[in-house]
């Protein structure tokens, strides 16, 4: 058995290919992630990787619609989202493959 924090690990990704990663794979990727109230993410696709995403607590908005615990999206490849956490909010991302630099931000 090996304990670890979710510190340890860059924006709580801590299952893929990348580095650091508490189990390396290519055919997943896993994160929890924690997001104060007001805090966004760019509007951004992946051409390759299907992305899914639960919302643990608090609320959020992608795209136009608004989330709450218990809710989960399943974000297409090509289908562009952004992310606002409309309060402290924490989320649990799955993306399926686990495909390295597959994040396209929109073009202005």
């Amino acid at each position: 058995m090996r304990k670890v924090r979710l510190t340890d690990f860059k924006r709580g990704w801590y299952v893929g290919g990348f580095a650091p990663t508490l189990y390396k794979t290519t055919d997943v990727e896993v994160a929890v992630q924690t997001f104060a109230a007001g805090e966004k993410e760019p509007v951004h696709c992946h051409k390759i990787a299907t992305e899914i995403t639960v919302i643990v607590s608090g609320r959020a908005r992608m795209n136009t619609m608004t989330l709450e615990a218990g809710d989960i999206v399943e974000l297409s490849p090509g289908e562009y989202s952004d992310f606002e956490a409309l309060e402290d909010t924490v989320t649990t991302v799955v993306k399926i493959p686990g495909a390295l630099n597959d994040k396209y931000l929109l073009e202005a």
